[in-house]
């Protein structure tokens, strides 16, 4: 008897893996052939933000972390990569990891202050300190003020790749998309985002078990920091410049609100948030009634009907679950 309902099991769980493989082969030609039918400019724009919601719900989803200064990486990166390339000469990719330090030594610096408090304390340190950020951004010389950064250089990646071309650039994008998207994959399946999600769920007992809670944490940000200096780093290339808007305070309400309305602590649920919440912005950008308000609307459904979000909801349906989808919040 045993034998058959560990058969059943083996079964199952085959099925179940076969059935995401073939959602995750789907999706990644669906991104493969979507230059061919919609708007590169678009799509980039969609990738850039689904990879920094994505490593906001690194540190929300997964570490239970709420932070209100994710704009401060997003749009430093953008700052650094756009004045390095521009101003220095540099070839794309050395801007892009230029970026991304810059980024990463901003977390290490915002999450040292902000990792020794909790809560709505955590989460008002971090938006103070964005708000610094901002002021320096609007005062500094090499951010060009309200101006912002402009005609930042795409050039030829690795020497010969024309990036000038949508074709390349989009696929370049996609190429950082999922190399994002893999390293936080493989970041929360290892000890140290398991030991993240146990002290999301029980820090006292973290602490007890011997684990130095504060490293951790103060990892998750920088991790999460970097990660969404990385979409930064590579929106300022798209779209050839980088401006204050990047680091207001509104553009982490924004990542906020992708990653609530997709569902946090699932890998896709950020993604699906960032592609409605930039859709919405992209093609009600033309219509008399404000998009903020129908962003607004969306959030409300979502927060009455989907309390775990649409992606979230799913997993933790009856058809989720028979598909072997597992709602892990």
């Amino acid at each position: 008897m045993a034998d058959i309902t560990d058969t059943i099991r083996t079964e199952k769980s085959r099925t179940a893996l076969s059935v995401q493989a073939g959602f995750l082969l789907a999706g990644l030609l669906l991104l493969l052939l979507a230059p061919f039918f919609f708007y590169p400019i678009f799509l980039m724009k969609l990738l850039c933000f689904a990879l920094f919601a994505c490593a906001f719900n690194l540190l929300l989803g997964y570490t239970g972390l709420l932070s209100f200064g994710h704009a401060t990486f997003f749009g430093g990166a953008a700052y650094f990569t756009a004045y390095t390339v521009k101003s220095w000469g540099l070839p794309p990719e050395l801007g892009i990891l230029i970026g991304v330090a810059g980024a990463a030594f901003l977390g290490l610096v915002m999450g040292y202050f902000a990792i020794r408090r909790q809560g709505i304390y955590f989460a008002m340190i971090t938006l103070a300190l964005s708000q610094m950020f901002f002021f320096f951004c609007l005062q500094a010389k090499f951010t060009e003020g309200e101006d912002g950064i402009q005609s930042v250089p795409r050039g030829h990646l690795f020497g010969f790749i024309d990036l000038n071309s949508s074709t390349n650039m989009y696929y370049f994008v996609l190429a950082v998309f999922l190399i994002g998207v893999l390293i936080i994959w493989r970041f929360i399946n290892s000890p140290f985002g398991m030991i993240l999600k146990s002290i999301r769920e029980n820090e006292q007992r973290a602490i007890s078990l011997g684990y130095s809670v504060a490293r951790y944490k103060l990892g998750a940000f920088v991790m999460s920091a970097a990660l969404a200096g990385l979409a930064g780093a590579v929106k300022s290339i798209v779209f050839q410049f980088a401006t204050l808007t990047d680091v207001a305070w509104q553009m982490s309400g924004e990542v906020i609100l992708m990653t609530l309305l997709g569902g946090i602590g699932t890998l896709i649920g950020p993604l699906f948030g960032a592609g409605l919440v930039v859709a919405l912005e992209n093609y009600l950008a033309t219509s008399e009634f404000p998009v903020t308000i129908i962003t607004g609307i969306v959030f409300m459904v979502c927060v009455l009907i989907f309390r775990r979000g649409i992606i979230g909801e799913f997993y933790a349906s009856r058809l989720g679950r028979k598909l072997g989808f597992v709602y892990r919040r």
